[in-house]
């Protein structure tokens, strides 16, 4: 019986064939990966993360095989890659010793000896260790080898997949700044946007940063019982997965309670001012052939003339796909240059500690013409009654 051929079949055929290429190109025989992005992309199958092993196979030349253990053997076979009989799917048994099955398939395709494997950056030590034992002598390396070049250029498909993202994670924002925020916990307004983030369409909320007042200044604060007030700033920072594709966007408020008398300052406008300015600059200047240094720079020039250079602590962004942090980095001292397709967040901020932070992330794509933004939530400072 001919096995049905669907448009994710199509794109995990190219992905796994593009991917062999790559592998001969390297001089690695072979590439195992793991539950997690890499085994995503290029079977279609999002596994669970077990202390069992989940592995691709992955010759240069010939068969895939997909190893599971026995019990996830009927998620397996639903995914793109298995229905289109793109891998061979081996399930293993409780008793069995799947590293040597592992071993086995990498004899069979003709990947044995002393050359090269390459393993997927995420593959848990336990699997790396037992698999180093039953190939004693093989060289490891990482998967990004053969995988970065593709995995780093968006397909129109995923870039679609990355923008209804960001359209949902707008949504939340102008949500939450629509409800009431005074009199809460930062960790209650916090679980209110992971389960909106679900209800806009998201499978996982990944993060739900609620940093107010003195809060705001760290950037990867955790919501804790700090309770919001009047002429609190808000840093809202959320994101999760949609279709496996991550959102990212961090939006500023500002809390009145209903009095004029408890709002922004002029210096809080001020450097709100330079934040905002730093990330509008810097998306202007996506294009292709700008190195992500040069980007970097862009916006930390802004800060830096504003006098808060010192307060700019962090890289101007990062990737985006299936991972929620992937190449490439806008970062001081990158040598890389953008392209089209390349899909990443731009986020300048400024944190002054114990006082406040400001910080305005969007997700965009070099496209051919210049910026492909993906939020579209206004940059302006929310102030709102709470």
């Amino acid at each position: 019986m001919a096995r049905p051929v669907t448009e994710e079949a199509t794109v995990v055929a190219d992905r796994l064939a593009r991917t062999q290429a790559a592998l001969r190109s390297t001089g690695a025989v072979a590439l195992l990966a793991g539950v997690g992005a890499d085994l995503r992309y290029l079977t279609g199958y999002s596994a669970h993360a077990l202390e069992r092993l989940t592995l691709l196979v992955l010759p240069a030349t010939g068969a895939a095989t997909l190893v599971v253990p026995r019990l996830e053997a009927m998620a397996a076979e639903a995914c793109p890659a298995a229905v289109a009989g793109l891998v061979d799917l081996v399930a293993w048994d409780e008793t069995d010793d799947p590293y040597a099955l592992v071993a086995g398939r990498l004899s069979d395709a003709g990947a044995s000896g002393a050359a090269r494997l390459l393993v997927d950056p995420g593959l848990p030590a336990r699997h790396l260790l037992a698999l180093e034992r039953v190939l004693p002598g093989r060289a490891f390396g990482l998967a990004t080898d053969a995988t970065r070049a593709l995995r780093i250029v968006k397909d129109a498909g995923e870039i679609e997949l990355l923008r209804r993202a960001a359209r949902a994670a707008d949504r939340v924002v102008a949500q939450i700044a629509a409800g009431r925020l005074i009199g809460r916990t930062e960790a209650d307004v916090s679980r209110e946007v992971r389960e909106r983030l679900v209800a806009e369409g998201h499978e996982a909320a990944s993060f739900a940063i609620v940093g107010s007042g003195p809060n705001s200044a760290s950037p990867h604060h955790d919501p804790g019982a700090r309770v919001i007030r009047p002429g609190d700033p808000i840093v809202l920072d959320i994101g999760g997965t949609l279709s496996g594709y991550g959102s990212d966007i961090t939006r500023m408020l500002w809390v009145t309670g209903g009095d004029p008398s408890r709002g922004p300052s002029e210096e809080f406008l001020a450097v709100f001012d330079l934040v905002r300015r730093a990330n509008e600059a810097a998306t202007a200047a996506v294009r292709a052939g700008v190195g992500c240094a040069a980007l970097d720079e862009v916006a930390r020039e802004i800060i830096r003339a504003g006098g808060h250079g010192d307060a700019f602590i962090h890289r101007l962004g990062h990737g985006i796909g299936l991972d929620a942090h992937e190449e490439p980095y806008l970062v001081a001292g990158s040598a890389e240059v953008l392209e089209p397709g390349h899909a990443f967040s731009i986020e300048p901020g400024i944190y002054l500690a114990g006082r406040f932070g400001v910080r305005l992330e969007d997700i965009v794509v070099c496209a051919a013409d210049g910026p492909d933004v993906l939020n579209r939530a206004p940059h302006d400072l929310m102030v709102v009654d709470g």
